[in-house]
């Protein structure tokens, strides 16, 4: 759900060039960044609930892609986008979008970007987007616990793991998180008690 990365650093600001128009890339090559939540004055702009750590998802031009849950993308273009001040939200401006009627009807689409569009990483920097998927093992005793199956941004990035047939909510946090190993294909935690039976 989350293109947000862990770690204290910068983040790195690089995209690379977009697609032409007339070629949408399939849903499962796009990235999803944002929902749109509301109508923001009159004008056509809109707020967008970012779901990515990359500002420049939100403000920089460029070919971006909205669809309805379920159903296919279609393309589009970022005119521009500022932070909403006080809020964790973007206003966003896009092509086309000149009224609040028009984007009153854009309200619960999400905004995506092409998978290809990742900024670029430094050393021990990675995608969120890649932890879905990965075995959860506990460090203290390297017993495998459940995997990785979702990603919820809730003001803090939380992982959602399949422990059986439950699922259980870890906040992605360096305390809790502190070992993650995309290569060897799991992440290690150290969960207070209590945290895995909740």
């Amino acid at each position: 759900m989350t293109d947000a990365l862990h770690t204290d650093g910068a983040q790195a600001d690089a995209l690379h060039a977009e697609a032409p128009q007339h070629e949408l890339p399939p849903s499962d090559e796009l990235l999803l960044v944002g929902r749109l939540v509301a109508p923001q004055g009159l004008g056509g702009e809109l707020r967008v609930l970012p779901l990515s750590d990359f500002p420049e998802r939100f403000t920089r031009a460029g070919r971006r892609w909205l669809r309805r849950p379920g159903g296919e993308p279609r393309a589009v273009q970022l005119r521009g986008g500022r932070p909403l001040p006080g809020k964790e939200l973007f206003v966003v401006r896009l092509e086309g979008v000149d009224s609040r009627a028009a984007a009153e009807a854009l309200v619960g689409e999400e905004l995506l970007v092409g998978a290809g569009d990742r900024p670029r990483l430094a050393k021990g920097e990675f995608h969120l987007l890649d932890l879905v998927g990965l075995e959860v093992r506990l460090l203290e005793s390297g017993a495998a616990v459940g995997r990785v199956t979702n990603l919820l941004h809730a003001g803090n990035d939380l992982l959602e793991v399949a422990i059986g047939e439950r699922r259980v909510l870890i906040p992605f946090v360096r305390p809790i998180v502190p070992e993650v190993h995309l290569e060897q294909g799991w992440i290690g935690i150290t969960p207070p008690p209590g945290l895995l039976e909740l």
